[in-house]
């Protein structure tokens, strides 16, 4: 899948501006920024994620790689899983674990039934057609990965 270029990477980036100037609670809770660290270079890289779930019993936000498994920052948080994540004007060191299947999969059908629109450009990026069928989600979810970004210090539930 091609990376974002041009104008459409400029876009996608702006988040990272915003946290940066401290205005990152513009942007409520859908968008988070996500400093990892990456895998060659082992330098702090950010990353803006849209929320698609936010668990306040355990404080863990669910990301979705919508450019599909083979994004950097998803490459490198499965080498190096521990993250900071701030959202709005919290800040905190967090784990991150891609979800099983199964979870990712249930993941993304709540996603869906929330915010439609948002599911359906996440599917056609990885070319998949969501019909309203098990088998698209499961589709999707093996070619996106959901991922858990658990804040560090607090119990895992369930």
């Amino acid at each position: 899948m091609p990376r974002p270029c041009g104008l459409l990477r400029l876009l996608l980036r702006a988040p990272v501006l915003l946290y940066r100037l401290r205005l990152g609670w513009l942007l409520g809770e859908r968008v988070l920024l996500l400093t990892h660290t990456g895998r060659r270079s082992g330098l702090r890289r950010d990353t803006p994620l849209e929320v698609v779930r936010h668990d306040p019993a355990t404080g863990a936000y669910y990301v979705v790689a919508a450019w599909g498994r083979e994004s950097d920052w998803l490459r490198n948080v499965l080498q190096t899983p521990r993250v900071r994540v701030t959202v709005g004007r919290r800040r905190f060191d967090a784990t991150a674990s891609p979800l099983p299947p199964g979870e990712a999969e249930r993941e993304l059908r709540d996603y869906a039934r929330r915010h439609p629109t948002a599911m359906r450009v996440i599917a056609e990026r990885v070319g998949c057609r969501l019909n309203g069928v098990g088998e698209d989600y499961r589709a999707l979810a093996e070619k996106v990965a959901v991922v858990a970004l658990r804040p560090e210090g607090r119990p895992a539930v369930g």
